[in-house]
Protein backbone atom coordinates (compact mmCIF):
# COMPACT_ATOMS: atom_id res chain seq x y z
CA UNK A 1 0.00 0.00 0.00
CA UNK A 2 1.17 3.70 -0.67
CA UNK A 3 1.46 4.44 3.11
CA UNK A 4 2.26 8.08 2.93
CA UNK A 5 -0.29 8.68 0.78
CA UNK A 6 -2.34 6.90 3.16
CA UNK A 7 -1.15 8.65 6.08
CA UNK A 8 -1.93 12.18 4.57
CA UNK A 9 -5.17 11.57 3.63
CA UNK A 10 -6.21 10.92 7.51
CA UNK A 11 -3.83 13.34 8.78
CA UNK A 12 -6.04 15.68 6.37
CA UNK A 13 -9.16 14.48 7.50
CA UNK A 14 -8.51 14.16 10.98
CA UNK A 15 -7.25 18.28 11.09
CA UNK A 16 -10.75 19.44 8.96
CA UNK A 17 -13.17 17.05 12.09
CA UNK A 18 -10.53 18.86 14.86
CA UNK A 19 -11.41 22.10 12.94
CA UNK A 20 -14.58 21.74 13.55
CA UNK A 21 -14.95 20.53 16.99
CA UNK A 22 -12.92 22.82 18.67
CA UNK A 23 -14.44 25.79 19.91
CA UNK A 24 -14.09 28.79 17.42
CA UNK A 25 -11.02 31.30 17.90
CA UNK A 26 -13.68 34.51 18.42
CA UNK A 27 -15.77 32.53 20.94
CA UNK A 28 -15.39 33.95 24.41
CA UNK A 29 -13.01 33.62 26.28
CA UNK A 30 -10.86 33.95 23.31
CA UNK A 31 -7.68 33.56 24.50
CA UNK A 32 -8.37 30.42 25.97
CA UNK A 33 -9.89 29.13 22.80
CA UNK A 34 -7.29 30.68 20.66
CA UNK A 35 -4.64 28.82 22.83
CA UNK A 36 -6.61 25.45 22.47
CA UNK A 37 -6.03 25.66 18.69
CA UNK A 38 -3.31 26.76 18.35
CA UNK A 39 -2.24 23.46 20.06
CA UNK A 40 -3.92 21.42 18.73
CA UNK A 41 -4.09 22.83 15.09
CA UNK A 42 -0.03 23.59 14.78
CA UNK A 43 1.39 20.48 13.29
CA UNK A 44 1.59 16.48 15.06
CA UNK A 45 1.60 12.90 13.63
CA UNK A 46 -1.66 12.47 14.48
CA UNK A 47 -0.51 9.06 15.19
CA UNK A 48 -3.30 8.80 17.80
CA UNK A 49 -6.38 9.23 16.31
CA UNK A 50 -5.00 7.82 13.08
CA UNK A 51 -4.73 4.20 15.44
CA UNK A 52 -8.55 4.44 16.01
CA UNK A 53 -9.39 4.99 12.84
CA UNK A 54 -7.31 2.44 11.26
CA UNK A 55 -7.93 0.03 14.14
CA UNK A 56 -11.81 0.21 12.90
CA UNK A 57 -11.14 -0.71 9.93
CA UNK A 58 -9.27 -3.61 10.72
CA UNK A 59 -12.13 -5.18 12.36
CA UNK A 60 -14.15 -4.42 9.26
CA UNK A 61 -16.15 -1.55 10.87
CA UNK A 62 -16.82 1.93 9.30
CA UNK A 63 -13.82 4.30 10.02
CA UNK A 64 -15.92 7.50 9.60
CA UNK A 65 -18.62 6.32 12.26
CA UNK A 66 -15.43 6.56 14.78
CA UNK A 67 -14.02 10.04 13.92
CA UNK A 68 -15.33 11.58 17.02
CA UNK A 69 -12.95 9.57 19.19
CA UNK A 70 -10.26 9.50 17.20
CA UNK A 71 -10.58 13.23 17.75
CA UNK A 72 -10.80 12.91 21.61
CA UNK A 73 -7.63 10.71 21.71
CA UNK A 74 -6.02 13.69 19.73
CA UNK A 75 -7.30 16.37 22.58
CA UNK A 76 -6.14 14.36 25.70
CA UNK A 77 -2.61 13.71 23.83
CA UNK A 78 -2.14 17.89 23.43
CA UNK A 79 -3.66 18.23 27.02
CA UNK A 80 -1.17 16.15 28.29
CA UNK A 81 2.18 18.06 25.70
CA UNK A 82 0.96 21.58 26.93
CA UNK A 83 1.30 20.05 30.69
CA UNK A 84 4.46 18.08 30.60
CA UNK A 85 6.03 21.32 28.86
CA UNK A 86 5.23 23.92 31.68
CA UNK A 87 7.87 25.04 34.07
CA UNK A 88 6.79 22.62 36.37
CA UNK A 89 6.55 19.60 34.76
CA UNK A 90 9.81 19.43 31.61
CA UNK A 91 9.79 23.03 30.90
CA UNK A 92 10.24 23.08 26.94
CA UNK A 93 10.00 26.30 24.81
CA UNK A 94 9.31 24.02 21.97
CA UNK A 95 6.77 22.06 20.79
CA UNK A 96 6.24 21.00 17.13
CA UNK A 97 8.43 24.00 15.83
CA UNK A 98 6.94 26.51 17.31
CA UNK A 99 6.71 27.93 20.88
CA UNK A 100 5.26 25.84 23.53
CA UNK A 101 1.63 27.09 24.77
CA UNK A 102 2.63 28.51 27.93
CA UNK A 103 5.43 30.81 25.67
CA UNK A 104 3.01 32.24 23.17
CA UNK A 105 0.17 32.73 25.97
CA UNK A 106 1.19 32.61 29.18
CA UNK A 107 1.27 29.46 32.10
CA UNK A 108 -2.12 29.70 33.14
CA UNK A 109 -3.51 30.11 30.01
CA UNK A 110 -1.80 27.58 28.60
CA UNK A 111 -2.43 25.24 32.06
CA UNK A 112 -6.48 25.91 31.41
CA UNK A 113 -5.57 25.01 27.67
CA UNK A 114 -4.98 21.29 28.88
CA UNK A 115 -7.82 21.65 31.12
CA UNK A 116 -10.31 22.09 28.46
CA UNK A 117 -8.61 20.35 26.07
CA UNK A 118 -9.16 16.97 28.48
CA UNK A 119 -12.48 17.72 28.89
CA UNK A 120 -13.34 18.01 25.51
CA UNK A 121 -12.06 14.86 24.59
CA UNK A 122 -14.20 13.15 27.06
CA UNK A 123 -17.14 15.03 25.54
CA UNK A 124 -16.47 14.45 21.84
CA UNK A 125 -15.65 10.54 23.34
CA UNK A 126 -19.53 10.50 24.61
CA UNK A 127 -21.00 11.82 21.84
CA UNK A 128 -19.85 9.51 19.16
CA UNK A 129 -23.12 7.48 21.07
CA UNK A 130 -25.18 10.04 18.89
CA UNK A 131 -23.75 8.56 15.81
CA UNK A 132 -26.09 5.89 13.92
CA UNK A 133 -25.13 2.65 13.83
CA UNK A 134 -22.76 3.35 16.60
CA UNK A 135 -23.59 1.55 19.93
CA UNK A 136 -24.17 3.13 23.11
CA UNK A 137 -22.49 0.20 24.79
CA UNK A 138 -19.63 0.52 23.42
CA UNK A 139 -19.65 3.84 23.35
CA UNK A 140 -18.83 3.36 27.31
CA UNK A 141 -16.68 1.25 27.06
CA UNK A 142 -14.50 3.49 25.22
CA UNK A 143 -14.81 5.93 27.34
CA UNK A 144 -13.88 4.12 30.68
CA UNK A 145 -10.80 2.80 28.10
CA UNK A 146 -9.49 6.29 27.39
CA UNK A 147 -10.15 7.21 30.97
CA UNK A 148 -8.34 4.58 32.49
CA UNK A 149 -4.99 5.24 29.97
CA UNK A 150 -5.09 8.89 30.47
CA UNK A 151 -5.58 8.63 34.86
CA UNK A 152 -3.37 7.48 37.44
CA UNK A 153 -3.10 4.18 36.77
CA UNK A 154 -2.18 5.41 33.03
CA UNK A 155 -0.42 8.46 31.03
CA UNK A 156 -1.03 11.21 34.51
CA UNK A 157 0.75 8.00 36.84
CA UNK A 158 3.52 7.91 33.84
CA UNK A 159 4.24 11.34 34.22
CA UNK A 160 4.69 11.30 37.74
CA UNK A 161 6.94 8.15 37.95
CA UNK A 162 9.37 10.20 35.50
CA UNK A 163 9.11 13.34 37.14
CA UNK A 164 10.46 11.16 40.17
CA UNK A 165 12.71 9.27 38.50
CA UNK A 166 15.46 12.06 37.01
CA UNK A 167 18.86 11.41 38.80
CA UNK A 168 17.99 8.24 39.68
CA UNK A 169 20.41 5.46 38.92
CA UNK A 170 19.82 3.42 35.26
CA UNK A 171 17.07 0.66 36.23
CA UNK A 172 15.55 -1.41 33.04
CA UNK A 173 12.42 -2.46 35.40
CA UNK A 174 11.63 1.31 35.97
CA UNK A 175 12.30 2.62 32.39
CA UNK A 176 9.73 0.07 30.96
CA UNK A 177 6.91 1.02 33.80
CA UNK A 178 7.10 4.71 32.80
CA UNK A 179 6.76 3.86 29.52
CA UNK A 180 3.89 1.66 29.68
CA UNK A 181 2.27 4.38 31.32
CA UNK A 182 3.19 7.47 29.86
CA UNK A 183 3.19 6.89 26.23
CA UNK A 184 2.03 2.86 25.53
CA UNK A 185 -0.96 3.61 28.34
CA UNK A 186 -2.91 6.14 25.37
CA UNK A 187 -1.55 4.25 22.36
CA UNK A 188 -2.79 1.31 23.30
CA UNK A 189 -6.45 2.08 24.21
CA UNK A 190 -6.17 4.34 20.84
CA UNK A 191 -6.13 0.57 19.16
CA UNK A 192 -8.68 -1.09 22.01
CA UNK A 193 -11.46 1.36 21.25
CA UNK A 194 -10.97 1.92 17.43
CA UNK A 195 -11.19 -2.36 17.82
CA UNK A 196 -14.24 -1.89 19.73
CA UNK A 197 -16.47 0.70 18.04
CA UNK A 198 -16.02 -1.43 14.90
CA UNK A 199 -17.49 -4.61 16.60
CA UNK A 200 -14.07 -6.34 16.99
CA UNK A 201 -14.37 -10.34 18.34
CA UNK A 202 -13.08 -11.27 21.55
CA UNK A 203 -9.74 -12.62 19.93
CA UNK A 204 -9.60 -9.72 17.66
CA UNK A 205 -9.34 -7.35 20.88
CA UNK A 206 -6.99 -9.84 22.21
CA UNK A 207 -4.37 -9.28 19.15
CA UNK A 208 -5.19 -5.46 18.58
CA UNK A 209 -4.41 -4.99 22.17
CA UNK A 210 -0.65 -6.69 21.94
CA UNK A 211 0.18 -5.18 18.98
CA UNK A 212 -0.77 -1.48 20.65
CA UNK A 213 1.17 -2.55 23.67
CA UNK A 214 4.38 -3.69 21.34
CA UNK A 215 4.37 0.01 19.08
CA UNK A 216 3.80 2.00 21.94
CA UNK A 217 6.99 0.70 23.93
CA UNK A 218 8.55 1.09 20.42
CA UNK A 219 7.54 4.77 19.64
CA UNK A 220 8.51 6.00 22.91
CA UNK A 221 12.15 4.17 22.54
CA UNK A 222 12.32 5.53 19.21
CA UNK A 223 11.67 9.68 21.29
CA UNK A 224 14.28 8.59 23.11
CA UNK A 225 16.54 7.60 20.77
CA UNK A 226 15.56 10.48 18.44
CA UNK A 227 16.44 13.24 21.17
CA UNK A 228 20.18 11.68 20.83
CA UNK A 229 20.32 11.30 17.34
CA UNK A 230 17.96 13.59 15.70
CA UNK A 231 17.77 16.98 13.78
CA UNK A 232 16.11 19.50 16.02
CA UNK A 233 14.55 21.15 12.90
CA UNK A 234 12.93 18.01 11.90
CA UNK A 235 11.95 17.14 15.26
CA UNK A 236 10.48 20.78 15.59
CA UNK A 237 11.87 20.56 19.64
CA UNK A 238 15.80 20.99 21.08
CA UNK A 239 17.20 17.59 21.39
CA UNK A 240 19.47 16.03 24.56
CA UNK A 241 16.85 17.21 26.85
CA UNK A 242 16.59 13.85 28.09
CA UNK A 243 20.44 13.85 29.04
CA UNK A 244 20.14 17.32 30.83
CA UNK A 245 17.59 16.70 32.41
CA UNK A 246 18.92 12.91 33.45
CA UNK A 247 15.37 11.14 32.67
CA UNK A 248 15.59 7.63 32.83
CA UNK A 249 15.16 6.46 29.39
CA UNK A 250 16.20 3.38 27.08
CA UNK A 251 19.38 4.47 25.66
CA UNK A 252 20.27 5.67 29.44
CA UNK A 253 19.80 2.33 30.61
CA UNK A 254 20.51 -0.11 27.48
CA UNK A 255 22.88 1.58 25.48
CA UNK A 256 21.98 3.54 21.53
CA UNK A 257 23.05 0.59 19.57
CA UNK A 258 20.51 -2.01 22.17
CA UNK A 259 17.32 0.71 22.28
CA UNK A 260 17.26 0.43 18.29
CA UNK A 261 17.44 -3.35 18.16
CA UNK A 262 14.72 -3.40 21.04
CA UNK A 263 12.54 -1.25 18.84
CA UNK A 264 12.73 -3.42 15.91
CA UNK A 265 12.33 -6.60 17.84
CA UNK A 266 9.38 -4.93 19.79
CA UNK A 267 8.06 -4.19 15.84
CA UNK A 268 8.65 -7.42 14.47
CA UNK A 269 6.10 -8.78 17.57
CA UNK A 270 3.79 -6.37 16.85
CA UNK A 271 3.56 -7.08 13.11
CA UNK A 272 3.31 -11.28 14.19
CA UNK A 273 0.32 -9.93 16.16
CA UNK A 274 -1.75 -8.93 13.39
CA UNK A 275 -0.63 -12.33 11.76
CA UNK A 276 -4.43 -13.25 12.11
CA UNK A 277 -5.90 -10.21 10.01
CA UNK A 278 -5.72 -9.68 6.23
CA UNK A 279 -5.16 -6.89 3.91
CA UNK A 280 -7.25 -4.77 6.10
CA UNK A 281 -5.04 -4.57 8.63
CA UNK A 282 -2.33 -3.26 6.23
CA UNK A 283 -2.38 0.05 7.62
CA UNK A 284 -1.38 -1.27 11.43
CA UNK A 285 1.16 -2.79 9.52
CA UNK A 286 2.71 -0.17 7.56
CA UNK A 287 2.13 2.34 10.13
CA UNK A 288 4.32 -0.01 12.93
CA UNK A 289 7.40 -0.09 10.09
CA UNK A 290 7.14 3.40 9.99
CA UNK A 291 7.57 4.16 14.21
CA UNK A 292 11.00 2.79 13.73
CA UNK A 293 11.76 4.46 10.24
CA UNK A 294 10.77 7.47 11.98
CA UNK A 295 12.90 10.87 12.07
CA UNK A 296 10.54 12.74 14.33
Amino acid sequence: MNFPAHWQARREWIDRALDEYLPPAEAPPTRLHQAMRYSVLGGGKRLRPMLVLDSVAAVGGEPEKALLTACAFECVHTYSLIHDDLPCMDDDDFRRGRPSCHRAFDEATALLAGDALLTLGFQLAAQNAEVKGVSPERVVRVVAELSTAAGATGMVGGQVMDLEAEHREPDAALVEAIHLRKTTALIRAAVRCGAILGGATEKQLEALTQYGKLIGLAFQIMDDVLDIIGDEKTLGKPVGRDQERAKVTYPYVFGLEQSQARAQELIAQAQDALSAFGSEADPLRALATFIVQREQ
